[in-house]
């Protein structure tokens, strides 16, 4: 369990620096730059402390001077993902567009740091990274005569369409679907009726033709995004 009063301080860098342990030769920002390096090319799950120390070229413990462990460690990395993303300067430009481009940039956090996807959504993380992104996103909102709850609520519905596609498209790979598709076809018409699933086979073999893919990340992205938007409409533009 994360305590939120050792966090705050580290995640806002008012932290003391600890007393205890070796000599500090590095710096709090220096850890979550090669962390996050880490992350990236292997994910969170063999991101150790042990692994940390050794890309750093020091002993374990050393680490443990800059931060408690590593699930305080992985608020720093997503608060540093956060911090250093895209933001859009919000122009004369509609709602709609102004919310297309926080989705955007959102799945651009999400393909250039993937292990974010796997980071449990359900607590934020309370660090200037993440607060500076819910500044600039919430007036994406702005003129839509929503009410303070209401932005919040439009914002999170948008932003878990994206972490929800963005989860799904790690998943995939059109490449190797196209072929798995490919050599499982001709099994599955042995088997498959299209009289007992006329949907089925009929409304598959248009997608899968159209995709290439039983399931094409940019083609979901393009149709859910829209329908997003549409569905904040039916609030914003009664």
């Amino acid at each position: 369990m994360v305590d939120p009063a050792r966090l705050i301080p580290l995640l806002w860098r008012t932290a003391a620096p600890s007393r205890r342990g070796p000599a500090r030769g590095l710096t709090l920002d220096a850890v979550v730059g090669a962390a996050t390096r880490l992350a990236d090319a292997y994910g969170l799950e063999p991101l150790t402390m042990r692994a940390l120390a050794a890309d750093l070229g020091v002993a374990p413990m050393t680490l443990y001077t800059y931060v408690p462990g590593k699930a305080e460690l992985v608020d720093l990395l997503v608060d540093h993902a956060f911090r250093t993303m895209e933001r859009r300067e919000f122009g004369a430009e509609g709602w709609r567009d102004r919310v297309r481009a926080v989705m955007d940039t959102n799945r651009a956090v999400f393909r250039a740091h993937p292990w974010v996807g796997a980071v449990d959504p359900g607590r934020p993380v309370p660090g200037p990274g993440t607060t500076a992104k819910y500044e600039h996103e919430l007036a994406a909102f702005d003129g839509c005569g929503l009410s303070d709850v209401d932005r919040d609520a439009a914002l999170t519905f948008v932003l878990d369409f994206v972490a929800a596609a963005a989860r799904t498209e790690s998943r995939s790979d059109p490449a190797g679907d196209e072929a798995w598709w490919a050599a499982a076809g001709p099994a599955l018409a042995e088997v498959l009726d299209p009289s007992s699933y006329p949907l089925a086979t009929r409304v598959g073999a248009a997608a899968g033709e159209a995709q290439r893919s039983a399931r094409h990340p940019d083609a979901a992205w393009a149709f859910g995004t829209a329908r997003v938007l549409d569905g904040l409409a039916a609030l914003i533009e009664p």
